[in-house]
């Protein structure tokens, strides 16, 4: 591949991790989400703009590009269904044979169902980067029991193996006891019923849990109790003891064990700030953690990314667009369609002739 097909595939790169988490300035109507569905729909004239996209001696990765990104996961299967009934051709298939590089990861993460993104990211956690503390732990403790069900069905489908039993082989000690009670979805449901005894006495055990024998006390806390309950033992642990749960969580465990339980901490605590710092730290690396802004993007673009985009503002005092428009060095033009604003953003200098602002179609 060339030098300007390289930098072409990097700022498109860039160009869809934007449109995912900055697409709209509202949110999706009904949720907390950036992206909302596409109301004039039509799966029939989007096969045949990627038809059209894919086809000839050129690959047109902005209309690709201006496709996935404006389309809900729902109708992003829609689609390739259609092209299937069309062409008898996967249209992932299609399109990893045209692209390349992070881009091709990106629009397999968007064509792919949740549950399988979910799956393949956590094999690659407990597998392969060693980020089970990270990684594996973030799909298990911030996706909802439905959806961890299918996570886990998906897994063992298509890589032969319980999830647990990879957990087993590849973790030890709390974080893998952490990771399994997770996995098995025991957490209590809310019942709006507020157990103020049970709080007392889970912020009593955690108090004198400091020996190696009392593991399980923090691990049945952290994955059983709803999260509701959790919030307020976290809250009344600090009036009790005058510091936070975190300081005794930094003093008692070491390693992987003491940044799973932070994490989990983190989540219980305020999810999307939990996002926010990861989405803040992914920007922060020397090379900019794709894999992570992908995975969150993605993940959260129809559920909260409008709260984790505010809780980025509060805490960092700057946007997460602009954020990410510096850490990147994108520009920024906004594009009004008949149902919605998209956000198109590319790198300084032009991208196929292409000037330095343009109107998708």
């Amino acid at each position: 591949m060339s030098v300007t097909h390289e930098k072409m595939g990097l700022s498109l790169t860039q160009e869809i991790l934007s449109h995912l988490g900055l697409a709209n300035k509202t949110a999706a109507w009904g949720t907390l989400g950036t992206l909302r569905t596409f109301l004039s729909f039509s799966a029939d004239k989007d096969v045949q703009r990627l038809l059209k996209a894919i086809a000839g001696q050129g690959v047109d990765r902005i209309a690709i590009l201006d496709v996935l990104t404006n389309r809900s996961r729902e109708q992003r299967q829609l689609i390739s269904r259609a092209f299937h009934e069309r062409t008898q051709q996967d249209l992932l298939k299609s399109l990893q044979a045209a692209l390349s590089g992070n881009l091709e990861r990106i629009v397999v993460a968007l064509l792919q169902p949740a549950a399988h993104l979910d799956a393949r990211e956590l094999r690659t956690a407990l597998k392969g980067s060693g980020s089970a503390e990270d990684v594996a732990l973030e799909i298990l403790a911030t996706r909802t029991p439905p959806q961890l069900q299918e996570c886990l069905a998906v897994y063992k489908h298509n890589f032969q193996v319980d999830a647990a039993e990879d957990i087993k082989s590849e973790t030890r000690g709390i974080l893998r006891d952490l990771l399994l009670a997770l996995a098995k979805g025991g957490r209590e449901a809310y019942t709006g019923i507020i157990d103020y005894n049970l709080a007392a006495q889970d912020i009593q055990a955690l108090k004198q849990a400091e020996g190696p024998s009392t593991e399980r006390t923090w691990v049945l806390v952290f994955t059983q109790r709803n999260p509701e309950h959790l919030v307020r033992v976290l809250n009344q642990y600090q009036w009790y003891t005058g510091h936070e749960l975190e300081k005794t969580v930094r003093a008692r465990f070491h390693g992987a064990a003491c940044v799973a339980l932070l994490n989990l901490a983190s989540v219980i605590r305020n999810t999307p700030l939990y996002f926010a710092d990861k989405l803040h730290q992914a920007l922060q690396e020397t090379e900019p953690n794709y894999q992570a802004l992908m995975r969150i993007l993605i993940s959260r673009s129809e559920t909260d990314l409008l709260s984790i985009r505010a809780e980025f503002r509060k805490k960092f005092g700057k946007s997460l667009y602009s954020s990410l428009q510096v850490r990147l060095g994108w520009f920024l033009t906004w594009s009004p369609r008949a149902s919605s604003f998209t956000s198109t953003l590319h790198t300084v200098g032009h991208i196929h002739g292409l000037e330095n602002s343009w109107v998708s179609g």
